[in-house]
């Protein structure tokens, strides 16, 4: 492959260096100037130059940046140096807290850099510094705009957030550094084409969420971080012993030089497998599920920034950027039940819980899972589900956490019983995470046109395809569940004035209307970008809104304006409701004049509660996490163990 500069090189080359470079700075300026003022500029001018930069690389796909031979030498040397500082940071915070498994695994990718001369290995296939296709463009469009929509949103949750803890001193400087650091980082990750370069933003990524989830500095925080910086550093671990072996055994050290008629044999699968399961760990896979559920205790735009655009989508980008080198593979076939796997054991996990940032988490593993699963089966239909569930999955996931985190401010709970009736409440975020839930679920929405594809890709491999559907099923008992109470009693139309802060309303709204916009869109989204990313070969046809194959079509245009009409309905039935009478219901008895209170036997009070079934005594994570996690790891010991065949 020759490398050819893009014309004109200089344009492509600040936009690339805006994307990466400029959130560097800013947030270097954000921990540095604590002024609120400039932290409330900077923060949406960082975003507004991220999402423009994204947008004008759009034009440019695909293409390759590579640089003289002398300053390649340079950005390596200095790529290497902000790897071993990174990982000195790492045995620094491991040793601090004498957390012995976090040192030893920084200690032994220490060793591993150290014994990895890329220099020394004469290259097989020259590689760039930069590589942007359908793919990585994809992804810097969700960090870019997503992320930034969730940084802006946090200018408002944070104060609200630090004013309920009665600090003495703000700790925003710090915060928003490290987020707009991660946003850097992510976007490093996925236009890095050269392995040490993409390990380096791996690492960055996994030090950037220790210090988001530990941002409250309680004992809770603090340990939960801990957990996920040592489970990502044993990703970490595998990455870097898989770019080892493939710099010191074949000498590649860039993602354009692997060759997929190479990876037939053991000795190039086996550092595949250990990338898989990076790409695993990462995205909170089973059973490494711990650090997700734990990042919970973080602010809430933490932890729609780890679920939705950054953290969790380094993993699955991994694997979907080497998937066409395992597929028809043994591997391929251990990624694809290991992927199932999780889909199912995740929304079993996520029907058990009355916590609702926690059934957010099992939905983001179980949705990762279900990308995975894609990733294993291979085949163009299945890389375009993957891709589109990428893309709806992250701006549908950032709605519901921002969503869920006014609901949390307003209410001070995350059960779901608690936000019984919010739409009296809270009647507008009520409604927008009621749409969020509908988002996920129902068509037209681009969620479930990626199901439909992943399943049509799954009909060759009856196991997946059994716990795709059978996930699928839970998915809706639990989806619907959560949006039916948000709905429930009390009853009558007599909704309370609701007040949100401009910020929350701006990133809810654009985050609403994205998701409209990107379903109505998704024929010509697919024709237009998202096939590119899946292979050569159309795995469908698009004609007047249509998404057709030989075996059946999915109709989008016309769903959309089934749903818009039922959208017209339901207001009309919300202008109605309110010029209702209230009636209480009938409870047995007589009642008396506090509200859901009766007279029951011996004239006693009786007061009535409603509830929704968790079925604790089928998916309770006391009752099934165990199995569960070890059942993952018997698959990935025959996902590794596989490639020694």
């Amino acid at each position: 492959m020759n490398i050819q500069r893009v014309k004109p090189v200089r344009t492509t080359e600040i936009i690339v260096a805006v994307l990466i470079l400029w959130p560097l700075a800013a947030a270097f300026l954000c921990y540095v100037v604590r002024a609120e003022r400039l932290r409330r500029k900077l923060v949406p001018l960082t975003g507004a130059l991220l999402t423009a930069a994204a947008l004008l690389l759009s034009t440019r796909i695909p293409f390759d940046l590579g640089v003289e031979a002398t300053l390649e030498k340079v950005i390596d040397v200095l790529v290497l140096s902000l790897d071993i500082f990174l990982l000195g940071a790492i045995l620094f915070i491991g040793l601090r807290h004498r957390h012995r498994l976090i040192s030893i695994l920084a200690i032994l990718q220490l060793v591993l850099l150290g014994l990895t001369d890329f220099q020394s290995f004469p290259a097989p296939r020259p590689n760039p510094v930069i590589h942007c296709d359908a793919l990585s463009l994809l992804l810097v469009l969700i960090v870019s705009i997503v992320g930034s929509v969730i940084c802006i949103q946090g200018l408002a949750y944070m104060k609200a957030h630090e004013d309920h803890l009665h600090l003495a001193a703000s700790r925003q400087h710090r915060f928003f550094a490290v987020m707009l650091l991660f946003l850097s980082a992510m976007n490093g990750l996925v236009l890095a084409d050269k392995l040490p370069h993409l390990y380096f933003f791996f690492e960055l990524t996994t030090i950037c969420s220790y210090f988001l989830i530990a941002h409250d500095q309680t004992p809770e925080s603090v340990t939960n971080a801990l957990r996920a910086l040592w489970i990502n550093s044993l990703g970490g671990l595998a990455l870097v012993a898989a770019v080892f072996w493939f710099a010191r055994f074949h000498g590649v050290t860039g993602l354009r030089q692997f060759n997929a008629d190479d990876f037939r044999s053991a000795v190039w699968l086996l550092p595949l497998a250990l990338m898989c399961l990076a790409g695993f760990t990462k995205a909170a896979q089973f059973p490494f599920q711990g650090w997700l559920l734990g990042a919970m205790v973080a602010p809430t735009p933490v932890s729609a920034l780890l679920h939705s655009s950054t953290m969790v989508k380094a993993g699955v980008y991994l694997v979907l950027r080497i998937a066409p080198l395992f597929q028809d593979t043994f591997l391929g076939l251990c990624v694809a039940l290991f992927g199932a796997f999780g889909f199912l054991a995740a929304a079993a996990l996520a029907l058990g819980q009355r916590n609702g940032k926690r059934v957010l988490a099992y939905s983001t593993i179980s949705n990762l899972g279900l990308m995975f699963a894609c990733a294993g089966i291979g085949i163009p239909m299945a890389l375009t589900a993957a891709v589109i569930l990428l893309l709806f999955h992250a701006v549908t996931k950032a709605l519901l956490f921002l969503s869920v985190g006014a609901i949390e401010q307003r209410i001070d709970s995350r059960d779901i019983e608690d936000m019984r009736g919010l739409y009296a409440r809270m009647p507008l975020t009520a409604l927008i995470t009621v749409a969020g839930v509908l988002f996920m679920i129902m068509p037209p929405f681009g969620l479930l046109v990626g199901k439909w594809m992943a399943m049509e890709a799954a009909a060759r491999n009856l196991t997946a395809l059994l716990m795709l559907a059978l996930g699928s099923a839970l998915t809706v008992m639990y989806w619907a569940r959560w949006a039916g109470t948000l709905m429930s009693d009390p009853l009558g139309g007599r909704f309370r004035p609701e007040s949100q802060p401009v910020l929350t309303w701006l990133a809810l709204g654009i985050l609403s209307l994205g998701v409209v916009i990107l379903s109505v869109s998704v024929p010509w989204l697919y024709d237009a970008l998202l096939q590119a990313a899946a292979g050569e070969v159309p795995a469908y046809s698009v004609h007047d809104g249509t998404i057709e194959n030989p075996t059946g079509s999915f109709s989008v245009f016309p769903l959309c304006l089934a749903a818009a009409f039922g959208f017209i309905l339901a207001l009309g039935a919300v202008r109605h409701a309110r010029q209702a009478r209230i009636v209480l219901p009938y409870l047995s008895g007589v009642q008396q004049s506090e509200p859901g209170v009766f007279t029951g036997p011996m004239d006693q009070a009786v007061k009535s509660e409603a509830g929704n079934y968790y079925f604790a005594f089928l998916f309770g994570e006391e009752r099934l996490t165990g199995w569960i996690n070890a059942g993952a790891l018997l698959l990935l010991t025959l996902l590794i163990g596989g490639t020694l065949r």
